[in-house]
């Protein structure tokens, strides 16, 4: 059986993502946010997701690629008469001393040779499909009505042949400029040129800008451009993926809506963009989580949506078949309703740069003493708790050692906090509440098989509790840090070096894939160990797993290297960051840091 891959390339602008396929169709684009309908969504059904594609009237091969350190995304097709190249971009770059990054897919249709023989499709569906949108001409574009917003392809191409699916010779370059809401009403081409230009010195000097070791730097390269445009800029909120309902395996009905903000994922997502000399996504996500600090009482959800909502009833859609007929769809997502205490711990650490770093100037944050305490509070409310940990068992509690880990880590964090902002008070509840959480973590050591187990009571072992050696619970120069290693690998690892998340039966069944980042962390942790030499070989298995563009979906199944589950997956360009920042800082390879011209 040949390996399952996506075969989708993603372009965004912090205010919308959407999947180009190697076909040219667009597969995936919400609009106008990350979790508002789709208004292309033939990833997950080919009959009600509608279409925007760009394709000749014959075969045709198709090669796809970025522009070097960019998010602009070229798709190269072939056929028998000739060849053309679409370059699909969302603007983004400064203007009028702000970010200009428009509800707006630019599509540019450039003859290479020959005379290709193509047609421009565009019929965007809204309401998940159920509703059709109206076509209706005008003299350089295409209004669509049913949305409740202006939805308007602008193009130079014939407009006759565009809403009459006709075929036609392509003689030069062409333009399909799709916009929501404000149309576009300057040229097509001028506009799109000066737009193409813009984002790209956008995204490279996004990149000269990032300080990256030399291990792997292609990969950590599109890895950080590929997390950038997954936080929602207007809010600050970070998203776990830019899909819904991609299944972990086939069949297996575990197919989740990722378009939310997580406070677990977006404290990993912060970490790595720290490694890279990136700060102002924690400054816009600082003001997300602490207006949910102020609102809430003593307990934080697991994930809001990009705007905080609080309620994500989970819903299906029944009119879609799902990704290869693999439903159900699911809108929303059921875990907003779990006890997960991890989070306040990854809450206060996400935040703790801004008070640690001096390249912030701390006194400018108000409330910090109010902020600190009524995260410590909530951890003392929640510490003694059993919860649905961080892989959300819908019917299954247990005292998590994750969770209790990152209550612990949590709450050193709001010692030096504390430490920085001068309260002895906080720093001493942060201590004492620091060792309760200590207390539990022991309780789930075995020392017969040396290992800790994924909660207290329990035989299991859970790939997360590699985070004990990364979090400098266990110091990762003791034998107990690495025997615990150990005792994992030999468990949970694959011959391919791949790892489960864990092999113990859960709501859904015994797991049928492996969980990438699981993997980036078992490298992080041999890193850590002073495996060296194993990190390097385990983290080069890695890197074929995926797909053409250096995307990387969320789970891989070990028998033939498919990818499954939401993608790109945030979880798994994170892990991938950080186990590199691990290796290049073991290796003491130089990084390459920011021009100071660039400053």
């Amino acid at each position: 059986m040949a390996r399952h891959t996506y075969d989708t390339g993603l372009v965004g602008n912090c205010s919308f993502l959407a999947h180009i396929h190697k076909n040219t169709d667009v597969k995936w684009m919400c609009w106008p946010r990350f979790d508002s309908s789709f208004v292309f969504g033939s990833m997950l059904d080919d009959e009600e997701g509608g279409e925007f594609s760009i394709k000749p009237s014959g075969a045709f091969t198709s090669h796809q690629y970025y522009l070097e350190n960019t998010n602009i995304l070229c798709t190269e097709v072939t056929t028998e008469t000739g060849t053309y190249r679409v370059t699909d971009f969302a603007p983004r770059f400064h203007q009028y001393d702000r970010y200009f990054k428009p509800l707006m897919l630019v599509r540019k249709i450039e003859l290479i040779d020959g005379n290709p023989h193509i047609k421009i499709v565009c019929k965007p569906v809204y309401n998940y499909g159920k509703t059709k949108l109206k076509a209706i001409r005008g003299s350089n574009h295409v209004n669509f009505e049913g949305c409740g917003e202006n939805m308007r392809l602008t193009t130079d191409a014939t407009i006759s042949y565009i809403v009459e699916d006709q075929y036609f010779i392509l003689k030069d370059t062409k333009y399909a400029i799709l916009t929501f809401g404000e149309p576009l009403e300057a040229g097509a081409q001028v506009t799109a040129e000066r737009f193409l230009n813009e984002t790209t010195q956008y995204w490279r000097t996004w990149v000269k800008r990032s300080s990256i070791g030399e291990f792997n730097q292609d990969y950590v390269i599109r890895s950080a451009l590929a997390l950038k445009i997954h936080q929602y800029e207007d809010t600050g909120a970070i998203i776990a993926a830019s899909t819904t309902s991609l299944p972990e395996f086939p069949g297996s009905g575990r197919n989740w809506d990722y378009r939310y903000c997580w406070l677990r994922d977006t404290y990993y997502v912060i970490t790595a963009l720290h490694h890279i000399g990136h700060f102002e996504e924690t400054e816009r996500y600082f003001d997300y989580i602490t207006d949910i600090s102020f609102e809430e009482g003593l307990r934080y959800q697991p994930l809001y949506s990009i705007s905080r909502q609080k309620d994500l009833t989970e819903k299906i859609a029944d009119n879609l078949k799902g990704y290869l007929g693999n439903g159900p769809v699911r809108i929303g997502n059921q875990a907003y309703e779990h006890i997960q205490n991890d989070i306040y711990g990854q809450a206060l650490i996400s935040l703790l740069p801004l008070y640690t770093d001096h390249r912030f100037v701390f006194s400018e944050r108000k409330d910090s003493a109010h902020l600190v305490q009524m995260a410590l509070k909530r951890i003392e409310h929640t510490i003694d708790e059993r919860d649905a940990g961080i892989w959300e068992f819908r019917n299954s509690a247990y005292m998590h050692c994750y969770s209790n880990l990152f209550q612990w880590a949590g709450c050193n964090a709001a010692f030096k906090i504390a430490q920085t902002i001068d309260d002895k008070e906080l720093e001493e509840k942060a201590k004492r509440l620091m060792q309760r959480a200590a207390d539990h973590i022991e309780a789930c050591y075995d020392p017969v098989r040396k290992v800790y187990t994924h909660a207290v009571g329990s035989p299991y072992l859970d790939a997360s509790t590699l985070q004990l050696i990364m979090m400098n619970y266990l110091d990762p120069d003791s034998q107990k840090a690495k025997d615990h290693l150990a005792a994992l690998e030999k468990e949970l690892k694959t011959p391919g070096g791949l790892f489960y998340r864990y092999l113990h039966e859960d709501d859904f069944g015994k797991p049928e894939s492996t969980f990438l980042i699981c993997a980036f962390w078992y490298v992080e942790a041999l890193a850590c160990v002073g495996r060296i030499k194993d990190a390097v070989r385990e983290f080069e298995k890695l890197m074929p797993y995926a797909n053409h563009l250096r995307l990387f979906s969320e789970d891989v199944d070990e028998t033939d290297g498919s990818m499954w589950g939401n993608f790109p997956q945030a979880y798994s360009h994170v892990g991938l960051m950080n186990a590199a920042y691990r290796i290049s800082n073991k290796l003491n390879k130089p990084l390459y840091l920011p021009s100071k011209a660039l400053e």
